[in-house]
């Protein structure tokens, strides 16, 4: 055999090796060479997780090529919430009260009208939205908002019709606030999403103090809810009991401190949500009605000081264990399912926009536990606040810097 055909072979077979290594990265459960986890940083604390996977599980990766991120357009004003309508335009919140639709091409509407008005002081403002499952024959929208109040501000809830020309909402009314009210401008939740039942799911923060702290435990309190609710704010049918005097008939599950993630599983319809935490200990949680989720009894951080938040314990027997933590923090905010089929290995992912982090977060899940983690976009220093899928299949993303990026397959 010549030199020149030993060569031609030679070549082949290294195009044929190289082409089998590429298929198994595609493998969307495949880790990243060295099989770690991708937090590096040391944690705040020594705690031990309840279980094996808990905290800083393996990493994934998505193999170069497979998605594109581009940036629509830079000229938000502090977006908060993010969803598609149904001819492929997004409709936005920007945190002082206004709300805009963004085109395909990243062309930004003037304010839509006819909204009420908002505290923006803190972390208060207009927040999340979604479209009502029947918007295409009604065009219903519900949003939260933070709203000043006699005694102070609640996270509410209103509705209204978006107007066939898109530019006005008719018939604003906000149909339920969290109480009681509060002068503090922080912890607002501020999430709303629809569950299979075709009632809502409503976050609620527990307004951060140490004064209001102790309200996530209490079930005559709004304060550090999963609120479930009826599009006419009513309680839902099929809410829990929690069996004590005064308990509140809209509570789906207490103990929560910061949540400003909820989310849909595509297959299961059950609701996952997240929550800040304080110094260390963010959390992802299956929500299970009428369960309580342990804020600020248990939880996996620390004080802002240093110091342990309570007795410093992570487990007791009644209290809801998350299913993932982050140590240091990242600062969950909006989250969303894929259950597109346009990115290989993506599909009935977890997304999550990460404000501190400054990065999206990939959860790979199977059998209700996180088995393999990826950060997305970390080199773009982005506070991501919002994540959405597009009518199209892709992703949609914010960010407090204002921008709106397009995640889709190369």
């Amino acid at each position: 055999m010549n030199q020149s055909l030993l060569c031609i072979l030679g070549c082949s077979l290294a195009l044929l090796s190289c082409s089998r290594k590429n298929d198994t990265a595609a493998d969307p459960a495949t880790n990243d060479p060295a099989g770690s986890p991708v937090e590096t940083k040391a944690a705040n604390t020594n705690y031990r997780p309840a279980f094996t996977g808990q905290t800083r599980v393996n990493g994934v990766t998505t193999p170069a090529g497979s998605y594109r991120a581009t940036i629509l357009t830079s000229s938000l004003a502090n977006p908060w919430g993010i969803t598609s309508l149904p001819d492929g335009r997004l409709l936005v919140t920007e945190k002082a009260g206004r709300l805009r639709i963004v085109s395909a091409s990243g062309a930004v509407s003037a304010p839509i009208t006819g909204l009420p008005s908002v505290n923006a002081a803190g972390q208060g403002g207009l927040l999340g939205l979604c479209l009502d499952p029947d918007f295409a024959t009604n065009r219903m929208v519900y949003w939260s908002f933070s709203e000043a109040r006699p005694g102070g501000n609640v996270t509410a809830i209103a509705k209204g019709r978006l107007a066939d020309n898109g530019q006005a909402m008719e018939g604003a009314t906000v149909i339920y606030r969290a109480e009681p009210p509060y002068e503090g401008t922080l912890h607002y939740g501020g999430r709303v999403v629809f569950d299979r039942t075709g009632n809502l799911l409503v976050s609620t923060g527990e307004r951060s103090d140490l004064a209001t702290r102790p309200q996530a435990q209490a079930v005559a309190s709004a304060l550090g809810k999963i609120i479930r609710i009826t599009k006419d704010g009513q309680p839902a049918p099929g809410n829990p009991a929690f069996g004590a005097a005064g308990a509140r008939p809209e509570l789906f599950s207490i103990g929560h401190r910061n949540p400003q993630g909820l989310a849909i599983h595509p297959v299961t319809g059950e609701a996952w949500q997240s929550e800040h935490g304080p110094r260390g200990g963010d959390e992802l949680n299956r929500l299970q009605s009428g369960a309580n989720y342990g804020w600020p009894t248990i939880t996996y951080g620390i004080e802002y000081s240093g110091q342990p938040v309570g007795s410093a314990i992570q487990q007791r027997e009644g209290l809801e264990q998350p299913v993932y933590y982050w140590d240091p923090v990242v600062s969950p905010s909006g989250m969303t399912f894929y259950s597109s089929d346009r990115i290989a290995g993506w599909k009935d992912n977890l997304f999550i926009g990460c404000l501190s982090g400054q990065h999206i977060v990939r959860l790979v899940l199977e059998n209700n536990r996180v088995v393999g983690e990826e950060r997305l976009l970390a080199g773009e220093g982005q506070r991501f606040r919002d994540l959405a899928q597009g009518a199209d299949g892709a992703l949609y993303a914010v960010t407090d810097q204002g921008r709106l990026y397009r995640i889709d397959r190369e």
